[in-house]
C-alpha cells in the first residue's frame, strides 16, 4: 500500500471558506472556537504547548479581550503554521493573518485544521498520535500467532 501523497509545500491544499470540506470539524468551531483552536495550536508548537493550555488561554482572550485579544493569539499561531509549511498568506498577501482571523475567526480555524490534518497531523489525535503518525508512516499489520488463522 503506497504512503498518501501529501500537499505541496508552499501551497494551501484548502481554501479559506471550504468549511464545509469537514463538515464535523465546522459544526465543532462554530459552537467551540477554542477547543479547534486548542487543537491545532498543540500540533503547530509540536507538543510545546498543551491543548488545554492553548485552549484555555484563547477562552479567557475572546471573553476578557474581545476585540482583539484572541485575534492577535490566534494570527500568531496561523503564521507558525505559515512558516513551517512555506504557505503564502491567505487570501492575499496584503491581508496578514491578523485581519483573517479578524474577520473570519472561524474559516480561519477551519482551514488550519484541514491543512494539518491534510498533512497527516490530525489535531484531534493530539501531539502524540501525530508524531507517531509522522515517524511510522506505514504500519505493518499483525502477525497471527500459531493457532489463530481460520482453518
Amino acid at each position: 500500500m503506497a504512503a498518501p501523497q501529501l500537499p505541496t509545500m508552499g501551497k494551501w491544499s484548502t481554501g479559506i471558506c471550504g468549511c464545509f470540506e469537514d463538515c464535523s470539524n465546522c459544526c465543532v468551531t462554530c459552537v467551540c472556537p477554542c477547543l479547534t483552536f486548542a487543537r491545532n495550536a498543540e500540533i503547530v508548537d509540536e507538543g510545546r504547548t498543551s491543548a488545554f493550555t492553548a485552549g484555555r488561554n484563547y477562552l479567557v482572550l475572546c471573553n476578557f479581550v474581545p476585540v482583539l485579544g484572541a485575534t492577535l493569539y490566534g494570527c500568531m499561531y496561523r503564521s507558525k503554521l505559515r512558516r513551517r509549511f512555506e504557505l503564502p498568506e491567505q487570501p492575499c498577501k496584503y491581508c496578514g493573518d491578523c485581519c483573517v482571523h479578524q474577520l473570519c475567526c472561524y474559516c480561519a480555524l477551519c482551514q488550519e485544521h484541514r491543512e494539518l490534518t491534510n498533512r497527516q497531523m490530525d489535531p484531534r489525535g493530539g501531539w502524540r498520535k501525530s508524531y507517531d503518525t509522522i515517524m511510522n508512516p506505514k504500519v505493518a499489520a499483525p502477525i497471527p500467532e500459531p493457532g489463530m488463522t481460520r482453518k
